[in-house]
């Protein structure tokens, strides 16, 4: 079902029977449970509300027990320090933001302490929309890959938690570079995937006039890194972003003292995740610095 093709009051009829059936909701959870977050959850289950509902409701229990309103940076900073995973300081031409995932610079064997921080991390890109964006942009740099680097438990966990509590958030994932000793991993986590984010993963390649097609017509190439065909060449900096994370949770502190009343339809804020207590992960790569915070 295209969602192109349903009228806004269909739309809206859903979105109110879904609302109906989970309940009234209080605090932090129904500032979660704006009409922009169950449209998210309505189009991830193709308007269908029993399944939407059943999907909500589970999210809202991993809200509770999870909260991912409280982590805050000094909680990931250790996962942080090599750069895995950033968000840029710059968008895509829609105003997207953009999360960079560097493989190659995995630091830890905790799984729970690996998906805290990718759960920070998207938290921090929600804040960080636009009025009229709801999705995100992942950038994934396969320089010095190796499979040493990824895990299918990891990226099973990765798949769940994106697809289960952050329905509709990405908007397409650009696997850049990819070895050929990648293509065997693919294979087997790509059924974890649903098809509707399966359709969102891009392959790209440097030097490939599609790659370079698709990535000038999401970007100015000025501001990306050079990893991606770009012209900035600047080495990720863990001080300077540290920083940044540090001013962004206060915006997230700020947000959940607001009182519980509904959020604007396309609030950035709508859609929180939650993490569990952190384990301490040993390190096991070293990560040479590459790319601008």
């Amino acid at each position: 079902m295209s969602d192109n093709s349903l009228s806004p009051e269909f739309q809206q009829g859903k979105i109110d029977e879904v609302r109906r059936l989970i309940g009234p909701q209080s605090g932090k959870l129904a500032l979660y449970c704006s009409d922009a977050t169950i449209s998210r959850y309505l189009r991830a289950r193709n308007w269908n509300v029993k399944k939407a509902v059943k999907m909500l409701n589970a999210s809202l229990k991993w809200r509770q027990e999870y909260k991912p309103e409280d982590i805050r940076w000094d909680d990931v900073a250790m996962e942080a320090e090599t750069g895995k995973i950033y968000r840029s300081n710059y968008k895509d031409k829609s105003g997207r933001p953009v999360l960079v995932m560097r493989p190659r610079c995995q630091n830890s064997k905790s799984i729970k302490g690996q998906i805290k921080y990718l759960v920070y991390c998207m938290e921090n890109a929600i804040i960080d929309l636009p009025e009229d964006q709801e999705q995100m942009i992942w950038l994934i740099d396969f320089h010095g890959f190796n499979l040493s680097h990824i895990s299918i438990k990891v990226t099973k966990e990765t798949a769940y938690v994106l697809q289960e509590h952050y329905p509709e958030r990405l908007g397409v994932a650009i696997l850049y570079d990819a070895p050929k000793i990648f293509e065997p991993f693919w294979m087997v986590a790509k059924p974890f995937l649903e098809p509707k984010t399966a359709n969102k993963v891009k392959f790209g390649y440097a030097d490939d006039t599609n790659t370079s097609k698709m990535m000038n017509e999401l970007f100015d190439m000025e501001v990306v890194e050079s990893a991606f065909g770009g012209k900035d060449n600047a080495d990720f900096d863990i001080t300077k972003y540290a920083e940044r994370m540090r001013e962004d949770d206060k915006r997230i502190l700020s947000f959940w003292k607001m009182d519980a009343s509904p959020l604007p339809t396309n609030s950035p804020l709508d859609s929180k995740i939650k993490r569990e207590e952190d384990e301490d992960g040993a390190f096991i790569n070293e990560c040479v610095p590459m790319k601008s915070s």
